[in-house]
């Protein structure tokens, strides 16, 4: 946060993202935090780690397509099966990591173009069911195209994974690896929306009318918009094959799209900060959940096993409406409006 009478002289320290020493320091302490994590917290929480991290990488996708191209997009699950069983393939070739990751990413790229084309002549709600149709087609494709090609039902299991000769054969590996692809992709993400395809994409979400009349082609943003947020998503679908060294299409439903679509709106809208906060809340308290569940069913029996699972839809329900009714515009909106009377104080206006 800027304190009262911290300014720039020039351009590019105004347009900085971290501003001052004191940003500087908490950045850096939750990079070390986050480093130095696998050497001192447990094998649960190394796992919670990772796997919010991936989910961080899909749902920072989301929030360029979404948040800031104002597409709607329930299809961001398929593009990361699609990115995964594309990065599946890549390692069963004897590929390395990180580029089985950029193979993943770029064929769910491909795979969301198609629909991001469709995003040039409707809008709204039948967006939204054209997005939905890319979840259909991917199931529908896996389980359908010869089993030696995907694995049918089955899936695809991959033996052994290494990134530059390193192997990522335990949990500290992966945390770590996963860790750096996050990085780099919310940095790519930053420099993104502050370049004019930013620009671009928020001037298409604000009113596409205007921003095609001002010379913005508006069908290819829209499109960019998709090939950008599936590209995320492919990453993201890469990084679950290297976590988990198996792929199969029960692991990319539509509910795990309204999970990320829940995860964008207690973040935020239109910040690529609030997209990693969102999923770090939501991640943390599905995992309260997940603990929390199995006690209760000990304590009254006749809730049954289907309790937990029960909960997290409830869970997930109850957040999404209390967000949109109290804090539509999510979590970093407030943190906003903090930042902006702690530059003023001590003055009133």
């Amino acid at each position: 946060m800027d304190p009262s009478g911290t300014f720039f002289t020039n351009y590019a320290g105004d347009r900085s993202l971290v501003r001052t020493r004191a940003q500087w320091i908490c950045l850096l302490a939750l990079v070390l935090v986050l480093a130095t994590l696998p050497w001192w917290a447990s094998d649960r929480w190394i796992s919670i780690g990772y796997t919010t991290f991936i989910t961080a990488v899909a749902v920072v996708g989301l929030q360029i397509c979404t948040g800031y191209a104002g597409q709607i997009n329930l299809g961001q699950s398929a593009f990361m099966g699609v990115g995964a069983y594309g990065a599946g393939l890549a390692l069963l070739a004897g590929w390395n990591a990180v580029a089985a990751l950029l193979m993943g990413g770029a064929g769910a790229a491909v795979f969301g173009v198609m629909f991001g084309l469709t995003a040039s002549r409707i809008k709204g709600f039948y967006l939204a069911l054209t997005t939905i149709a890319a979840q259909a087609i991917f199931h529908f494709l896996v389980l359908n195209l010869p089993g030696s090609w995907l694995g049918g039902a089955g899936g695809l299991h991959v033996e052994s994974v290494s990134a530059f000769g390193l192997s990522l054969g335990n949990d500290r590996a992966i945390y770590w690896f996963s860790l750096v692809v996050l990085i780099v992709m919310v940095a790519g993400a930053f420099g993104i929306v502050r370049s004019r395809h930013g620009r671009s994409f928020e001037a298409v979400r604000d009113d596409d009318v205007a921003a095609g009349m001002m010379g913005i082609p508006v069908a290819a943003t829209k499109a960019r918009a998709f090939l950008v947020s599936a590209f995320y998503a492919g990453v993201a679908g890469g990084l679950w094959v290297v976590a988990l060294r198996h792929v199969s299409v029960e692991q990319f439903t539509l509910f795990n799209a309204i999970w990320m679509i829940a995860m964008m709106i207690v973040g935020g809208l239109g910040s690529i900060t609030g997209a990693l906060v969102g999923t770090a809340m939501i991640q943390l308290a599905r995992e309260g959940v997940t603990s929390l569940g199995p006690r209760f069913v000990e304590w009254v029996p006749a809730l049954g096993q289907d309790f937990v699972f029960a909960a997290m839809n409830v869970l997930l329900g109850t957040v999404i409406i209390l967000f949109l009714l109290f804090e539509p515009k999510g979590v970093m909106y407030r943190v906003q409006i903090t930042k902006k009377a702690y530059r003023l104080w001590p003055f009133p206006y």
